[in-house]
């Protein structure tokens, strides 16, 4: 596998055109790129979704480029003003270990072509900022030529670093960071770092020891408020293409992409609901087809239960709810916080802490409950929904930051603001 040697190159200034230029120039919208890496459910790409919606809400209405690393994103509704790039995919096993999920056995080798595509589309589309998603290098170091490039180019774009509220304990993200060489990333390439989260909830920044030179670059934006996806034209007939005609409420249990989620699959098929009550399972693509069939033959026995493996657009399934049962991703749990949805998390434990953490927090101040995977069975997701009637009303929005998607728009105007770029003239 190529390996490349981070550069200590600094920033260049922005490029801009003074206001009055007599030069006669054919302008464009600027242009951004929001990159994920996309190896484990859709929590990567559903985030860039959204923040290419909001993002499309600025002054200058960019155009922009998503690219993502898996072949479900083109399932999903893409906002006007935007497409996708899908790169080949990257599979993460239950060790955290990447290798090719369809494309031959040579990790290194998928490694390298992915980092050409990405760097050939950066090249072509010029964009005035790159946000990247959470791994400041890429998945497998695969960025390290494009940052490269951006920073020799003199284009004058700006990158920045998007990150979640919780990553895992402080003392692994210390180690691995400092194994991937993350800090020097950041020290050398990037102008801003976004937390999508709220620092009175949990301060990552602090907490991890990220130190003096990524303060300074660091922005908290709030947490991403999910229900302007309501607007979405797939919202409701999505919703209704899984309901039918059957208007009993309901209790959701939906686990992302599905491919570690069987255990609580199967416990939600053997729950006993609420009476007058109905389950929806949502499994996810990615599911094994081994445990797939197990599933749909325990929700074929009950009767109350309906099955669908994947839905394009969930918020307006996840709003009618009477109560979410599901993992503790970030995205997840944003989009239980922006509905007020009552919700028990069961979340993912291993190779990272991130979710239980991140339930264990939330839960600290009563926005959500959370169960233990050790702790899992059908009787306690039994007791949990057997409790929902009785439940206070959510108080999500008066006690965290949801602010984020605004915050967002606005720090890329004032990237923005300073640059205008000309085309060629019109033949």
């Amino acid at each position: 596998m190529e390996t490349h040697a981070l550069s200590a190159r600094k920033p260049p200034p922005s490029t801009r055109i003074e206001p009055g230029s007599r030069e006669k120039e054919t302008r464009r919208h600027p242009r951004i790129v929001l990159y994920s890496h996309d190896t484990l459910g859709f929590g990567h790409l559903r985030r860039n979704l959204l923040l290419a919606a909001a993002l499309r809400r600025c002054s200058s209405q960019p155009e922009i480029l998503l690219i993502a690393g898996m072949r479900e994103a083109g399932a999903f509704e893409i906002p006007a003003g935007v497409d996708c790039l899908t790169l080949p995919a990257y599979s993460k096993g239950s060790d955290g270990q990447y290798q090719p999920r369809d494309l031959g056995k040579d990790l290194g080798e998928l490694t390298n072509l992915r980092a050409c595509i990405i760097k050939a589309a950066i090249k072509n589309f010029e964009p005035n900022l790159l946000v990247v998603d959470n791994v400041p290098r890429g998945a497998q170091s695969e960025l390290d030529s494009t940052l490269q490039y951006l920073r020799a180019s003199n284009s004058g774009a700006r990158i920045v670093l998007g990150l979640r509220d919780v990553i895992d304990t402080p003392s692994t993200v210390r180690k691995q960071w400092l194994r991937q060489r993350n800090f020097e990333a950041i020290r050398d390439f990037y102008d801003e770092v976004w937390v999508y989260g709220d620092p009175l909830i949990y301060d990552l920044i602090d907490d991890c020891q990220f130190g003096e030179d990524i303060r300074r670059k660091a922005v908290y934006t709030g947490f991403l408020d999910q229900s302007i996806r309501l607007e979405s034209h797939a919202a409701r007939p999505s919703c209704k293409a899984v309901l039918g005609e059957d208007s009993r409420p309901y209790v959701l249990c939906a686990v992302g992409g599905g491919k570690d989620g069987g255990a609580l699959c199967e416990a939600f098929c053997a729950v006993t609901l609420p009476a007058g009550h109905r389950g929806i399972l949502v499994t996810g693509s990615q599911m094994g087809k081994d445990q797939r069939r197990v599933i749909q033959d325990m929700a074929a026995a009950n009767p109350d239960i309906t099955m669908v493996d994947f839905v394009r657009e969930p918020i307006a399934l996840m709003h009618g709810a009477a109560g979410i049962v599901s993992m503790g991703g970030y995205n997840t749990v944003c989009e239980v916080l922006s509905l007020d949805r009552p919700a028990l998390i069961v979340p993912r434990v291993a190779p990272r802490q991130e979710q239980w953490l991140r339930a264990k927090m939330l839960e600290a101040h009563s926005l959500i409950d959370s169960l233990h995977p050790e702790q899992l069975n059908a009787e306690r997701l039994s007791q949990w929904m057997a409790s929902l009637q009785a439940r206070p009303e959510a108080v999500a929005r008066s006690v965290i930051d949801l602010n984020g998607l605004d915050r967002v728009s606005e720090l890329a105007d004032q990237f923005l603001s300073d640059f205008v770029a000309p085309l060629s003239e019109a033949s």
